[in-house]
């Protein structure tokens, strides 16, 4: 066995089996000091997967459980609330409240986690600065939280309070900083005190957290939106970040880094603005382009190449002249790891997709229900990813395994979009209830399962980083997921609604978008032709899905099978208890302890 020390080397990132530390070696052994190997009793035991893990961590998964819990909420919720947004502003823009959510919560990822220091540093850098960058080094991850929550009850504030979709769209963009960051700290707080080994039925819970507030947020935005009330929406979030915050503030007690505000200030990854500058613009022009101006029109061509041409200007900015980099290059370059990326953003999409257009375009507008029976009938799809993200979770940590469940993950979704397409307006309970439980029990398993290979090939040091860059890639995942949906579905509008209906709005798919809570009370034979119209354009996103998802299934295959980890690292990240344990056992064994 080898010590924790030699997983600091950046070469370990590129075999394929790098090497394990002993769950067992002391604090002095890790850091190069000594060889002890202490009994299981000892202060290091934690570490091993055998070993119980005390109240204090309980406590602390518990308030990361239940902050996840509201972000995911909110999420999900919005989906059924959208044409009632729509209609009562009187505005084409309602894609923008998820895609200014998902875009800020991508952007704000990056400087709210960690960042590792580059390999030419690492051999020379101590334990308390081998992590760099990043809010949570600065001020260490309960602070980050903590903030974390206050700026999503700000935004849910503004949100519903909002008199015109553009302050609404504000709104959403200052919530989705503090989603994102809430998701991306409850991942990487797990990393810090759980090992790889381990972590499978810890991540699968958090999957059926998610799994479960995609359960409650449909039916809760929709019953809120029957009600007239869409804006309570909003409004209960705030007691609910209240109880969060008391959470975290209690419980949450974990170590904090040493090295001064200038220091990480200086390793900051400022380079993010141009990725925000260019994802906004290339949202723009998907978001116009063949509703509110012809594909062709300058409207849409220059917000489209502006915005490739920033995204292109930010990687080389990553690549080549910033010093501590978001994209993480170096973990990159292990062929593993990068499946992991590419199958996190294709689920992501996918997921996405599903959520926010299943409830509206296809339940509400083609099967003409209720905002809250539209939330009621995404129950199947719900109700599978909890449990199968759990089994998924809890199968890696016994099997010490995680390509096959990845694979079979997505056949059953490639399945699942296959039969998906299938859908008509008129289509029975059966095939609308019964065809995405495939993708539930897929989207579950992937919920659990898309981490470990990213996380298998390198040390625990890198593991943090990895997953900020993981949360990273999912949030740009429901970015596009949103954006090209919204884009497919406003195009297909455009060419299949009916033209008595349609000159209604001009012609533009989008703005149709708002008519849907109409719908209901439209003559005959009109109203069965928008809502044919409806499931047809639905059906093309779901064509959209099928592509990208046989891509992931593709992209799987390629993933392979590495050995877990088994310790965490606890020198720079652990609990306080146990960096008071520690120091107590030591004070038995006689040692000297530093001042």
């Amino acid at each position: 066995m080898t010590s924790a020390a030699s997983l600091d080397s950046p070469t370990s990132i590129a075999k394929e089996h790098p090497p394990v530390a002993s769950s067992g070696l002391s604090q002095t052994a890790s850091t190069g000091q000594g060889s002890q190997t202490p009994t299981n009793d000892q202060v290091d035991a934690p570490s091993s997967p055998k070993a119980k893990k005390p109240l204090a961590f309980w406590m602390v998964f518990v308030a990361l459980c239940f902050s996840l819990f509201l972000s995911a909420l909110d999420v999900t919720s919005v989906s059924t609330v959208l044409p009632d947004m729509a209609n009562d502003f009187k505005s084409a823009d309602y894609s923008w409240i998820g895609s200014a959510y998902a875009l800020t919560s991508t952007a704000l990822i990056p400087w709210s986690a960690l960042r590792l220091l580059p390999a030419a540093d690492l051999s020379q850098a101590d334990g308390s600065a081998r992590a760099a960058g990043g809010l949570a080094n600065i001020f260490g991850r309960r602070p980050v939280l903590v903030a974390a929550l206050l700026i999503f009850a700000l935004g849910s504030a503004l949100t519903g309070g909002a008199q015109s979709m553009a302050m609404a769209i504000a709104g959403r963009s200052v919530q989705g900083i503090g989603g994102g960051a809430i998701l991306t700290m409850s991942e990487i707080i797990v990393i810090d005190l759980v090992p790889l080994a381990e972590r499978g039925a810890y991540m699968g819970i958090l999957g059926a957290v998610w799994a479960i507030a995609s359960v409650a947020g449909p039916p809760v935005g929709g019953g809120l939106a029957t009600a007239g009330a869409w804006r309570w929406l909003f409004y209960l979030n705030l007691p609910f970040t209240g109880l969060a915050l008391a959470l975290v503030m209690v419980f949450l007690n974990i170590k904090a880094p040493q090295t001064t505000l200038k220091e990480k200030l200086e390793r900051m990854d400022y380079a993010n603005v141009v990725f925000v500058a260019g994802a906004t613009s290339l949202i723009l022009g998907l978001t116009w382009g063949g509703s509110a101006y012809a594909w062709s029109s300058y409207h849409v061509l220059v917000p489209l190449i502006l915005g490739i041409v920033g995204l292109i200007v930010f990687l080389a900015l990553e690549r080549s002249v910033v010093k501590y980099p978001t994209v993480p290059f170096e973990i990159l370059t292990h062929p593993t790891a990068l499946v992991g990326y590419v199958t996190c953003f294709l689920h992501s999409v996918a997921v996405l997709t599903v959520i926010y257009f299943y409830p509206t375009s296809y339940f509400q507008a083609a099967k003409t229900a209720s905002p809250i029976r539209a939330g009621i009938d995404l129950f199947p799809l719900c109700f599978t990813i909890a449990p199968f993200a759990i089994l998924a979770g809890a199968s890696v940590t016994v099997l010490g395994k995680y390509k096959a469940q990845n694979v079979v993950a997505w056949c059953l979704i490639v399945i699942g979009f296959g039969l998906m397409t299938l859908l008509k307006w008129d289509s029975k309970t059966g095939m609308w209830a019964g065809f995405p439980i495939l993708l539930g029990i897929g989207f579950g398993a992937l919920y659990a399962g898309l981490n470990f290979p990213v996380l298998a090939p390198i040390p625990v040091q890198q593991q943090p980083l990895a997953m900020a860059f993981f949360g990273f890639i999912r949030s740009l995942g429901q970015v596009f997921g949103i954006t090209v949906g919204s884009t497919i579905l406003q195009n297909q509008l455009a060419k299949k609604l009916p033209r008595e209906f349609a000159a209604q709005f001009g012609g533009r798919g989008d703005a149709a978008f708002a008519a849907i809570p109409l719908i209901k009370d439209l003559p005959e034979p009109l109203r069965t032709s928008v809502k044919a119209a409806f499931a047809d354009s639905t059906r093309t996103i779901w064509w959209f899905c099928l592509g990208i998802t046989c891509a992931g299934l593709v992209v799987s295959l390629f993933m392979k099978d590495i050995a877990l980890a088994t310790e965490t690292d606890e020198e720079n990240w652990g609990l306080k208890e146990r960096e008071k344990e520690a120091k107590e056992g030591k004070a038995e064994e006689g040692e000297v302890l530093p001042a």
